[in-house]
Formats: C-alpha cells, sequence, structure tokens
C-alpha cells in the first residue's frame, strides 16, 4: 500500500480499504486458481496494482466514461482502475470463465458496483466504448484490429477516445505502421520504482 499512497495520496478512506484488501484477495484466489505467479506475488502493488494505475497519469477519466479491459485475466488493470474511478463504468472481458468467476468475487467482496464482469472473446463483442486498455494481450497490430469496432466516436475526455495500451520492451517493430498516431508513455516518467524501466504506455486515439 505504501508504493499506492506514495503516487496517489488523495485517495479516500474507502480507497484505501479497497486497496489494502486487494492482496488478500488475490493470494487466496491464487491458491486455487493460478492468476499470478507465485514468485510475483511478493510485489503485487508494484508489479499489478501500480502497473495498471499508470493509466491513470495518462488520463483522468470523466464520470461516466465507458471503458473495456480486454484480457483482463483476474482483474488488472480494471479492478485497480475501477477502485481509483469510481464514477466510470468498467466492462472486464475475459474468455476464461474461472478469471471471469475471480474478478466478479473480488468485485463483490469490495463492493465495486461500477465492474461488469464479461465472459467473452472479444471478436464477438459489440458494444462500444471510450477507451480500450489492456495489458499486454497481443501484439499491436493485432490488437488494434481486434477492437477498433468497439470505440465511440464521442468523446467526453481531455483525450479523445481510443486504446491505452499497457506494454514492456522495444515495441519500434509493432508501431511501425502507427508512428503517426500512437504516442508512446514512458512509465519509469511516472513512478520511479526499478521494475518500471522498461515498462510503457501506447496510447492511440481510434
Amino acid at each position: 500500500m505504501d508504493e499506492i499512497l506514495k503516487y496517489f495520496p488523495d485517495l479516500s478512506d474507502l480507497q484505501k480499504e479497497q486497496f489494502s484488501s486487494l492482496k488478500n484477495l488475490y493470494e487466496e484466489w491464487n491458491s486455487r486458481i493460478n492468476l499470478i505467479s507465485r514468485k510475483d506475488i511478493g510485489n503485487f502493488y508494484i508489479h499489478h496494482v501500480l502497473h495498471s494505475l499508470a493509466i491513470a497519469k495518462i488520463v483522468t477519466f470523466n464520470p461516466c466514461s465507458n471503458i473495456l479491459d480486454v484480457g483482463t485475466g483476474g482483474g488488472f488493470p480494471g479492478i485497480p482502475l475501477s477502485i481509483l474511478f469510481p464514477s466510470v463504468k468498467f466492462s472486464l472481458l475475459d474468455s476464461i470463465e474461472k478469471k471471469i468467476k475471480v474478478v466478479r468475487e473480488v468485485s463483490e467482496e469490495l463492493n465495486l458496483t461500477n465492474v461488469n464482469p464479461v465472459r467473452m472473446r472479444v471478436e464477438d463483442h459489440k458494444e462500444k466504448y471510450d477507451f480500450i486498455v489492456s495489458r499486454a494481450v497481443t501484439a499491436f497490430p493485432d490488437f488494434v484490429k481486434l477492437i477498433s469496432k468497439n470505440i465511440q466516436t464521442e468523446g467526453k475526455n481531455r483525450i479523445k477516445n481510443g486504446i491505452l495500451y499497457l506494454k514492456g520492451g522495444d515495441l519500434s517493430g509493432e508501431l511501425m505502421t502507427f508512428l503517426n498516431r500512437a504516442v508512446i508513455y514512458d512509465i519509469k516518467d511516472f513512478f520511479s520504482e526499478s521494475f518500471f524501466e522498461t515498462k510503457r504506455i501506447v496510447y492511440m486515439p481510434l
């Protein structure tokens, strides 16, 4: 929790309570369903929660915005973002039932009424959203093809509707065809922990 409060000091008491409850909830679920590497659970707040919240350094979603988290797994980045933005609606989509069950149970335990778990392949999902967020579920060009149909044109936020994609490593090859559209943010510019040295956010309006 110290890492969260370091960068997000203005959390309400409820938000602090929800964030502080996350690790125990995920440790319990991780003992039943392998969501997070066993060796990685000790770095839960930096590697998963804070990493997810990096998106909030790019945009503060306006109330009533509608966000889709594609390939959410056990709920990242969607669950941490839904705690930070309680007036924003988050649909967390994954094709694997047991992962969506975790999303559903964690959301209910934390009373996150702004989370909508969706068990579906993104190819079959037709609803439209202001932003699509994700943590590196596939190569970026393939991701763009999958979700372009899901971006609505009318925007509610400071930046144009589009993709906010968490990805690490060298992105030059993946982004070659999008260089005139995509903006790359180095997460190390926001967070000082060494984990973020090679982590980036790709924002691309659509």
